[in-house]
C-alpha cells in the first residue's frame, strides 16, 4: 500500500508544478486592455487646422444642416460639408480638418466650432475659398471622455507643460506580467485608482444639428455646456467674441449635462439625471426655470410644441436605469410633468416632426405615432445603422456609424429612402 501512495503524491506534484509553470507561461502571454492618456500640444493642433479638398473618413460622427449645406461633424477629426440640394446624391465640396471638433453651429455663413478648448469660427459664404477668421484660445471648457468599461489606467502619463494637455484616451494591450510589475498602471476598481482620478426651428440664418447638439445659437448668442453649467457667448461680432455668463442647474444633483435643445425661448439641456429648462428671454443670461428628473441614465431631449421626449439608456456608464422614453408635459414651463414611458432598447438619439416621433437604437429608426402623448405607439421600424436623425420640413436625415441616410416622408408613417453617404 506505501508503495502505491508514493507515486501518487509523486504524480501531484508533478501536475501542481506543471500547472504553475502553465500560470506562469499564461502571465506571460495572456494580454489584457490598459488605458493611457494621449498628451498632444496646444501649439501643434492649433497649427494643424487646414482649409482643403473634400476628404473620406472613418471616424463617427454627427450632423448638421445649413439651408442646403450638410455637415458631417467627425469626431476628433474634422468637418465634411456637403451640398445636399440633391438629397439622392449629396456632393462632398470640402473638409475642414480640426484635430478638437466634437460641435458646431453656423448663423449666417459664419461657422463656430470647438477645436479642444479653442472656439474657432470659419467664414463659409464662399465655399471654394473657406476663411479661418478667428480662434478665441482656451474659451470652451475640454475634458477628456474617459472610456467606458476599462480596468486599467496607465498614471504616470499626464501634461508637462503649460502647452501640453490630455486630449484623450487610448487603448493599449500589455501581458498580466507587465501589468502587475507596472507600479504606475492602477487598478480601475480599487479605491486607490479613483482617489487619483477624483480631483429646433430650422431657419434662413441659423442651423439645425441633431439630438445630441451641445452647440446652440439664439440670436446673437452662443450656447454649450460644460459638466454642470450652461455658458453663454456673446457673438454679435465674430472677431471679438466674450463669455457673458454661467448659468448653473438648480436642481441638478450631480447630473452631468450632456445635450441641448431650442425651442421658441427656452432650451431644453438633457442630463445624466433628467431635463433641465432655462429660459433664454434675456438671450446672455439664461434662467435656471425648472427641471424633471429620473434615475442616471444617457438622455438626449427633442421638443414640438409643449411636448418634450427623452431616449433613457441605462448600462455602462450611463446608469442602471431601464431603457426608454419619457414622454413630458411641458405646457407649465416651471412645472413639467410625466405624460408617459415607452420602454425600447438602447435608445439613442431621436426628433419629431408633426406629432411623429423618430427613435433610434439598436435596431434601426422606430417611428411613433405621437398623437396622443399618453400613448406612443410604434407603427414602423427601418433596420438600418442609424444613432441620431434630424426631421427637417422636407425630408429626415439619420446618421449612423460612417453613413447617412435620408428619407422621404410617406402616407402611415413610412419613410422611403432616397439616398445614402457611405464612408
Amino acid at each position: 500500500m506505501k508503495h502505491k501512495i508514493l507515486p501518487l503524491v509523486l504524480f501531484v506534484a508533478v501536475c501542481l508544478q506543471l500547472t504553475s509553470c502553465n500560470n506562469d507561461d499564461d502571465m506571460s502571454v495572456e494580454t489584457v486592455a490598459v488605458t493611457v492618456p494621449v498628451i498632444k500640444s496646444k501649439s501643434e493642433f492649433r497649427n494643424s487646422i487646414t482649409i482643403g479638398d473634400a476628404q473620406p473618413t472613418n471616424s463617427d460622427g454627427k450632423i448638421y444642416v445649413y439651408t442646403d449645406l450638410l455637415f458631417y461633424i467627425a469626431q476628433n477629426s474634422g468637418i465634411h460639408i456637403f451640398n445636399n440640394q440633391n438629397p439622392a446624391s449629396p456632393v462632398n465640396l470640402a473638409f475642414i480638418q480640426l484635430d478638437g471638433v466634437n460641435d458646431i453651429s453656423v448663423k449666417n455663413n459664419i461657422l463656430y466650432a470647438d477645436n479642444y478648448m479653442d472656439l474657432v469660427v470659419f467664414d463659409i459664404s464662399d465655399l471654394s475659398n473657406i476663411q479661418l477668421v478667428n480662434t478665441e484660445e482656451d474659451m470652451l471648457p475640454h475634458y477628456a471622455t474617459f472610456p467606458n468599461d476599462i480596468l486599467y489606467y496607465q498614471g504616470n502619463l499626464y501634461p508637462a507643460s503649460e502647452d501640453e494637455f490630455v486630449a484623450g484616451y487610448t487603448t493599449v494591450q500589455m501581458t498580466r506580467e507587465e501589468v502587475e510589475s507596472n507600479v504606475n498602471i492602477y487598478d480601475w476598481s480599487t479605491d486607490v485608482f479613483l482617489e487619483l482620478f477624483d480631483g429646433a426651428v430650422l431657419s434662413n440664418e441659423v442651423g439645425v444639428g441633431g439630438s445630441y447638439a451641445k452647440f446652440q445659437i439664439f440670436n446673437n448668442a452662443l450656447y454649450t455646456i460644460s459638466d454642470y453649467s450652461l455658458l453663454t457667448f456673446d457673438i454679435t461680432n465674430y472677431n471679438s467674441i466674450t463669455q457673458v455668463s454661467e448659468t448653473w442647474m438648480n436642481a441638478w444633483f450631480g447630473g452631468e449635462l450632456e445635450t441641448t435643445f431650442i425651442r421658441k425661448d427656452y432650451m431644453f439641456i438633457g442630463a445624466t439625471n433628467g431635463m433641465h429648462i432655462v429660459g433664454l428671454q434675456d438671450e446672455f443670461n439664461p434662467a435656471y426655470t425648472s427641471s424633471f428628473l429620473h434615475a442616471t441614465g444617457c438622455d438626449p431631449v427633442v421638443v414640438e410644441e409643449t411636448t418634450a421626449y427623452i431616449t433613457v439608456r441605462g448600462g455602462n456608464s450611463c446608469g442602471a436605469i431601464e431603457d426608454q422614453v419619457n414622454v413630458i408635459d411641458v405646457s407649465d414651463i416651471s412645472s413639467p410633468v410625466e405624460y408617459s414611458t415607452y420602454f425600447l432598447s438602447s435608445p439613442y438619439g431621436l426628433g419629431v416632426k408633426d406629432n411623429v416621433l423618430y427613435v433610434c437604437n439598436d435596431n434601426g429608426i422606430n417611428v411613433f405615432n405621437a398623437a396622443n402623448p399618453s400613448s406612443l405607439v410604434l407603427e414602423n421600424t427601418y433596420n438600418v445603422n442609424s444613432k441620431d436623425v434630424i426631421p427637417l420640413e422636407s425630408h429626415l436625415i439619420s446618421v449612423g456609424e460612417n453613413v447617412i441616410h435620408q428619407y422621404n416622408y410617406t402616407s402611415n408613417f413610412g419613410l422611403e429612402l432616397i439616398g445614402t453617404v457611405q464612408f
